[in-house]
């Protein structure tokens, strides 16, 4: 009976010492969950299917250095169709369903606006794309957003200190009627009052306007000096389109300003010297003071896996910042060997962050502590040509002062 016992008791142990040893192992060969959603159809997916790509290089770069912690990073995408009534949902499922370890918030403005109570409630980190005062209203002290503005004045303070120095006295607004374009029109015309100019024209409009004509005829009637725009990429579009064939007049000086996908290859390539003139926001031009260490031999890579599944082939505009909020990732997991969200998010908060874009620190709101929102000015665009868009003075950076690679020129001499 005694060695009946001994016999189970060593059993019983082996057992234990074998339970105790797989269960740590399994959890090691977990991936890494990170969940997001992102435009692959609707208004922003010229820009989402590049961004998608950019992410999941990143994944397979981890992944072939041995993933972090030891475990291999997988990437759960859903396509938001651009919408912000499609957001909740997917996130509560990432969360709920997938059980995802970290989170990415939805490219743009307005799909990541309905998620940002849940992930305050959840207490959950979230790293931003592009989104412009999402946090405002929330104050969410885990979130991070991936985007070179921080408060409203600094995604059009540059746009309005070229007008400065063209002797700009009035300014008309035209804005498309949704979260993104409202709240950035509301920065603009706080920095244009405070540089005492005069607006004389302003307008809002749906985002279902596909005619801008009427518009444009009343910009012309109003002769301002500048006209600042806000809108989404297929606005965007037409509004230059509107602009060249009905023109604004000669009291124009400086137009442009916040008008989103006006840096996506396949957007740009197909207005070609209509761009002419034209200054807008800019979040990466081939210009020698925007050589940050790895962009280039990215943008290389990225080329030639966009050229392969016929999106973005330039890349300049979301792509180095999806890959850098990889590497922003990656920098915390590394450093605090955890994948516990509140720690992850005080050490992105106390420390740079290294990526393609340069250094990142951020403030206590989770926006970048300085922005660095560079305005460009088309110059010598010639039609159908998406390669010239990789040479530097096409693209010339007017401000700010730290990064100028030319001066304003008014808009009718640009066109010449």
């Amino acid at each position: 009976m005694k060695s009946f016992k001994r016999r189970w008791f060593l059993v019983a142990g082996v057992l234990a010492i074998a339970i105790g040893v797989s269960v740590p192992i399994a959890q090691a060969q977990q991936p890494i969950k990170i969940g997001h959603s992102i435009a692959l159809t609707g208004a922003l997916a010229g820009a989402g299917k590049g961004g998608q790509i950019a992410l999941q290089m990143w994944v397979e770069d981890v992944n072939a250095k041995g993933g972090l912690l030891g475990r291999k990073v997988e990437l759960i995408t859903y396509d938001d169709q651009t919408s912000p009534a499609t957001t909740l949902g997917i996130y509560t499922k990432l969360l709920d369903v997938d059980k995802v370890d970290l989170l990415i918030a939805p490219y743009g403005t307005v799909p990541t606006v309905p998620i940002m109570p849940l992930v305050k409630e959840r207490g959950v980190l979230l790293m931003g794309v592009f989104s412009f005062q999402a946090n405002s209203k929330v104050q969410h002290d885990m979130w991070f957003d991936n985007a070179p503005w921080n408060d409203a004045a600094s995604f059009s303070e540059n746009f309005f200190l070229a007008g400065q120095k063209l002797n700009a006295k009035t300014v008309a607004f035209l804005a498309g009627d949704q979260e993104f374009s409202q709240s950035l029109a509301r920065g603009a015309k706080t920095v244009a009052a405070n540089m005492g100019l005069k607006i004389i024209y302003e307008q809002n409009y749906p985002p279902t306007t596909v005619d801008f004509s009427s518009m444009i005829r009343a910009i012309r009637a109003a002769q301002p000096d500048i006209v600042f725009v806000t809108s989404y990429p297929p606005d965007s579009v037409g509004i230059v389109r509107a602009v060249n064939e009905i023109g604004v007049g000669s009291s124009v000086k400086l137009i442009g300003g916040g008008m989103a996908g006006l840096a996506v290859g396949p957007v740009i390539e197909s207005l070609g010297s209509l761009l002419n003139g034209w200054v807008n926001f800019c979040i990466y031009a081939p210009e020698k003071t925007m050589e940050f260490p790895g962009v280039k031999a990215f943008l290389e890579r990225y080329s030639k896996k966009a050229v392969e599944a016929k999106v973005d082939p330039l890349g300049f505009y979301l792509p180095p910042f999806m890959y850098a909020i990889g590497q922003m990732l990656e920098q915390a997991i590394t450093a605090t060997k955890s994948l516990d969200n509140k720690v992850l998010a005080k050490y992105i908060h106390e420390n740079e962050m290294k990526t393609i874009v340069g250094g990142i620190r951020y403030g206590k709101d989770g926006e970048w502590a300085k922005s660095r929102v560079v305005m460009v000015q088309f110059r010598g665009v010639v039609d159908k040509n998406v390669d010239q868009f990789r040479q530097s003075g096409k693209q010339v950076i007017i401000e700010p002062a730290g990064y100028k690679t030319g001066e304003i020129i008014p808009f009718d001499q640009a066109r010449k």
